[in-house]
């Protein structure tokens, strides 16, 4: 009976943090994605073209993403994780008003290059904490959820460019955005942190970071895996010019483009999150690589209805139910990727591992997609540069592939590791 109490006190408490992450990560898609929402408003003002666009979210926002992402994952593995997110959320929602100064495509880089610095805290931290806060065999739907934050977060962006840049201007948006994060990180700084025993403490100053590298350099199915996050990343980041394509080359208004492209994506996109990790706990409880194996199956099934999303007649059956399928493949793999990621990492370095998949995925991934769709946008269609790279994302079948079939545990000490928190309650 007493075990029992503790259990539920112990998932009640899990699924408190999880919504609370879970509304952050929202919070820091909007701050985001607010960027290609707005793309049309800000070409027309500032003269930015396509590829500065992709640039703008890819690699402006994605290099000190990933640079401070590497260096705060370790740290997230030491220090009071909900306070260290605190930080990164006061960081970024200053520097998302400051975007609403810009006067050219260099002041809004330079914005979004901070912007980039204070959302680096919030994912390895997060998924951490929830690593430690819930059992082993709930990891990929705890992510999933908490990853609902970007299609929920891309949808409210799109609506908020819909239905407020018109009337309060694109400038307005960015100083509103910023203002909530600003009120929301004093209370962030208030929760208290959550530590399991399995994983906890790391000694030494770089023991996580030491650990995690000696498991990437004798782990196949840990590297198979980052390798295929990138290639899926790659093809799927490139979305973010759909609003640009459909505007200017499937006819669509900017204010109907938006709204439909938030709602679809918003609905669709948590399907995605939340049973992309459902289904990859069911796999993974039946064969062992199973959540990976679920990576494999999305692709080879959601792939195809994405070609034809962008290449189907606007306003026809195929075209909205490609759009639908679209954008469920745009999320449905985050959570068996981050847990697959922390299943093959060891307990002391949860943060570290995702930092690290992280660096990988956004520098080889969402950096170089959104450019290169956008520079062949530039100088053929946005059709070529969004068939290219949704095609693209079949070849992740491959490493995804190796890494369930060679999936071997890394260590002795992360496997008694994973073992007791499979007994846990």
């Amino acid at each position: 009976m007493l075990k029992s109490a503790i259990s539920d006190d112990r998932m009640a408490k899990a699924w408190g943090l999880l919504a609370l992450l879970t509304a952050l990560n929202i919070l820091s898609w909007v701050d985001r994605q607010i960027i290609p929402a707005l793309a049309p408003l800000l070409m027309a003002d500032l003269g930015l073209t396509n590829a500065q666009v992709g640039l703008l979210y890819g690699y402006a926002f994605i290099l000190c993403f990933i640079a401070a992402g590497i260096v705060l994952g370790p740290i997230a593995d030491r220090v009071h994780r909900p306070r260290l997110i605190a930080a990164g959320l006061l960081a970024w929602s200053a520097f998302t008003a400051a975007s609403g100064l810009a006067r050219s495509f260099t002041h809004l880089a330079a914005a979004r290059v901070m912007v980039g610095v204070g959302e680096a805290t919030l994912t390895p931290a997060a998924l951490a904490m929830l690593g430690d806060a819930f059992p082993a065999r709930w990891r990929a739907r705890a992510a999933g959820i908490f990853a609902i934050g970007l299609p929920i977060g891309s949808g409210l962006s799109l609506v908020v460019a819909g239905l407020l840049a018109p009337r309060i201007g694109w400038r307005a948006c960015f100083f509103a955005l910023g203002t909530i994060g600003i009120v929301a990180a004093i209370l962030v700084a208030l929760v208290p942190e959550v530590r399991d025993r399995v994983g906890r403490p790391v000694t030494g100053r770089r023991a996580g970071t030491d650990h995690l590298l000696t498991t990437v350099r004798g782990s196949p199915p840990l590297l198979y895996t980052i390798a295929g996050g990138v290639i899926v990343t790659f093809s799927t980041a490139a979305t973010i010019h759909v609003i640009t394509w459909l505007v200017r080359e499937r006819g669509f208004e900017f204010r109907e483009a938006a709204l439909l492209t938030g709602g679809i994506y918003a609905l669709a996109g948590t399907i995605g999150n939340i049973g992309g990790g459902w289904v990859a706990d069911w796999c993974e409880a039946r064969w062992r690589g199973g959540r990976l194996w679920s990576l494999v199956a999305t692709q080879l099934v959601l792939g195809p209805p994405t070609l034809v999303f962008f290449t189907a007649e606007p306003g026809s059956a195929a075209f909205y139910a490609g759009w639908v399928l679209s954008s469920l493949r745009g999320t449905i793999w985050y959570g068996p990727l981050y847990a697959a990621t922390q299943d093959l990492a060891p307990a002391a370095s949860r943060a570290t591992a995702v930092a690290f998949l992280m660096l990988a995925i956004n520098l080889l991934g969402a950096g170089p997609g959104p450019w290169l769709a956008g520079a062949i946008g530039d100088r053929w269609s946005l059709t070529a540069g969004l068939v290219l790279t949704t095609s693209a994302g079949f070849l992740s079948i491959i490493p995804f592939a190796l890494a369930a079939r060679s999936l071997q545990l890394p260590s002795g000490e992360a496997e008694r590791s994973r073992d007791r928190e499979r007994r846990s309650p």
